[in-house]
């Protein structure tokens, strides 16, 4: 059993992603994915009017500047909404953060005019599958082969799409 003292729930605070959030953004990112994004790609998905995320730190924390607790990006076009990349630093996970930062992302979506949202995810990924098909997500479709993780092995991306109506 923890002391309640010493150890309490992490709380967040989630703000629109904006440029200056970058650079935080692609190290979580690089920290999480085999494949990693750097700031200027972020940068430049960022700028494009469609474009729309959400960061977030922890507030109840002593440490005087927290790193980056995660994010999510995605984009809306024509009614159809998409999750370009979301992250949440391993030292966050199991606490809610991934569920706020897809609500944040769904709510803005719909806002913008989105009727559905999309998104691929690693078949091996089982904390995220679990996380979307709480959310409602389900399979779309599948692009087989699709990543390879730091060993060579190939992995299936699996389409997953969730209404927002």
């Amino acid at each position: 059993m923890r002391d309640t003292l010493f150890y309490r729930q992490p709380e967040f605070e989630l703000v629109p992603m904006a440029s200056e959030h970058c650079a935080a953004v692609a190290a979580l990112h690089s920290q999480r994915f085999a494949k990693a994004w750097g700031d200027g790609e972020f940068l430049s998905l960022l700028l494009q009017p469609n474009s729309f995320g959400f960061v977030a730190w922890q507030t109840n924390t002593l440490i005087f500047k927290a790193p980056l607790a995660g994010f999510v990006l995605a984009r809306e076009v024509a009614g159809e909404a998409e999750i370009l990349t979301i992250a949440v630093n391993d030292k966050m996970a199991r606490f809610g953060l991934g569920w706020r930062l897809m609500q944040a992302a769904m709510r803005e979506a719909r806002n913008r005019g989105g009727e559905a949202m999309f998104l691929e995810v690693d078949d091996g990924n089982a904390a995220a599958l679990g996380l979307y098909r709480k959310l409602g997500f389900e399979k779309a479709g599948e692009r087989p082969a699709y990543y390879t993780d730091e060993f060579g092995r190939r992995s299936s991306a699996l389409v997953m799409r969730r209404d927002l109506r």
